[in-house]
């Protein structure tokens, strides 16, 4: 009762009538809801421990369950492993915080958009017969919305239609061409059909209709249906020739102007467009761009290989970013809704690309770290990124973020600020440049030279980093980048 009514406000808990207690989860920062156990008059398990939808991510609202790891029927341990459920960040696995079996699977495979705090399954402890468990009201399934019975309705009768009044020049042409008369749009006087209208009518494509005859036709019945044209084929033309709704374009052939096919978008997506939306929308974002020589990079990377000891460009670069910002502690701030905040700790996020999305894992004490332990972390955080194994704490928080698409031969972009950080660095490729060397009086007479240079650019919050702090970080970003000694004496 003391951890829920600390953290009542901060987790947003609501209290779920006809429960009779929250259990906290420490490993998921997640309540379970528990009852006691009871038996109703045919024998039957009810008010078992319940698993409820939890609350994975602080942002998260709904989650979809991806894949059931434990069977009905099956013993499970605490700390095993449940379900896995998307979340608006990445796939988690649900773990079951108390002992038992697992009765009933409430909430199947594939279930999309599920609130938080609905129940998706039941457990009963060891030893009781979990098939005669009875399902809470709260977790039946909603009644199908029900609809009162139709009512008959009046018979419909059709309003005899007016005269047509048409020129003779009219009718010439639209019993020439075989046109309905009333398809023409009138113009001239008392709602007659002029030689212009008839014309009109033929210019938007109304020939090979065939014409009604003017007289008022005495009433008949309604026609049959016509036959549902077969998939794939358009609606049929009314008046302008024109269908009422674009085809739909079918696999393999080219779809009709107009056609598109919808996507479902995954919570993971849902959650980046909010957040890119919010982040260029509220946060004015400031671009400043260095080049930086990466030739001492190159030649020790070639000296660490032959002790295979392999680190990527990358790494080379966090550790930069983490050292400059211990050198700069005013770059290393967030944003809150009072003002800047000061922060203690030095975590950089990396950018990684999955399937599901852009997702940022973040190496935490980056400057203190050497660059060999940085590469092991950010190769193993990538690894899990992609396989939607990230646990929460791996990706929320960060106080600096990198991009890197050097790799795809980008040579230089402006990224999108990870709110509520103050700056990312978008990383470009290398590339060689030649330049005059460097004059000497003694030597020979200077010739050129190759460098191997790359573009940075720093994106940075106006309201935290003005144009000259963000100078003086790329400044001694480049001095600790071309000069690796430098990062070993920080």
């Amino acid at each position: 009762q003391g951890i829920v009514s600390k953290c009542w406000k901060r987790y947003n808990i609501q209290w779920f009538a006809g429960f009779e207690g929250l259990r906290f989860h420490e490993r998921t920062c997640s309540f379970l809801q528990v009852g006691r156990t009871r038996h109703n008059a045919s024998g039957g398990i009810r008010n078992v421990a319940n698993q409820l939808m939890p609350a994975l991510s602080p942002t998260m609202e709904e989650g979809n369950i991806v894949k059931w790891l434990k069977k009905e029927g099956e013993a499970v341990a605490a700390g095993d492993a449940l379900c896995e459920i998307e979340t608006d960040k990445a796939v988690v696995t649900m773990e079951s915080s108390d002992d038992g079996i697992l009765a009933k699977i409430l909430l199947e495979e594939g279930s999309k958009n599920v609130r938080l705090g609905v129940l998706i399954a039941l457990m009963v402890e060891e030893g009781q017969d979990w098939k005669q468990v009875d399902i809470p009201p709260l977790a039946s399934s909603r009644p199908a919305p029900t609809t009162p019975p139709p009512t008959a309705a009046p018979p419909f009768r059709a309003a005899p239609p007016a005269p047509l009044r048409l020129s003779p020049a009219a009718r010439h042409i639209l019993d020439t061409h075989g046109l309905e008369p009333h398809l023409a749009m009138s113009t001239g006087p008392r709602g007659l059909i002029t030689k212009e209208d008839a014309l009109n009518l033929l210019k938007k494509g109304g020939a090979g209709l065939k014409a009604a005859p003017l007289s008022v036709p005495p009433p008949t019945p309604p026609p049959p249906a016509a036959p549902a044209p077969p998939a794939g084929a358009p609606p049929p033309a009314v008046g302008s020739g024109q269908p009422l709704h674009p085809p739909v374009a079918s696999p393999g052939k080219p779809g009709a102007p107009g056609t598109f096919t919808e996507v479902p978008a995954s919570n993971v997506r849902r959650v980046i467009a909010q957040r890119l939306t919010q982040s260029k929308s509220t946060i004015p974002h400031a671009y400043a761009s260095v080049d930086c020589d990466l030739g001492a990079i190159l030649e020790l990377r070639k000296e660490l290989a032959q002790e295979e000891i392999k680190v990527s460009v990358n790494d080379f670069i966090i550790k930069a970013v983490a050292v400059t910002l211990r050198e700069i502690p005013e770059v290393n701030v967030t944003w809150s809704g009072e003002g800047p905040q000061v922060l203690d700790t030095i975590d950089i996020s990396v950018a990684v690309a999955t399937d599901r999305g852009l997702i940022t894992p973040i190496i935490k004490g980056a400057a203190d770290k050497g660059v060999r332990q940085i590469a092991a972390d950010a190769k193993a955080l990538a690894g899990k990124a992609r396989a939607g194994k990230l646990l929460p704490e791996e990706y929320q928080g960060g106080s600096f973020s990198v991009s890197n698409l050097g790799m795809f031969g980008i040579s230089s972009f402006s990224a999108v600020i990870n709110p509520p950080q103050a700056c990312i660095l978008a990383v470009g490729c290398t590339r060689e440049e030649l330049e005059p060397a460097a004059d000497t009086q003694d030597g020979p007479p200077p010739g050129l030279r190759t460098r191997q240079l790359m573009t940075v650019t720093l994106s940075s919050d106006g309201r935290l980093v003005d144009d000259e702090l963000a100078s003086r970080f790329l400044d001694k970003f480049r001095a600790n980048l071309e000069k690796p000694e430098r990062m070993a004496l920080a």
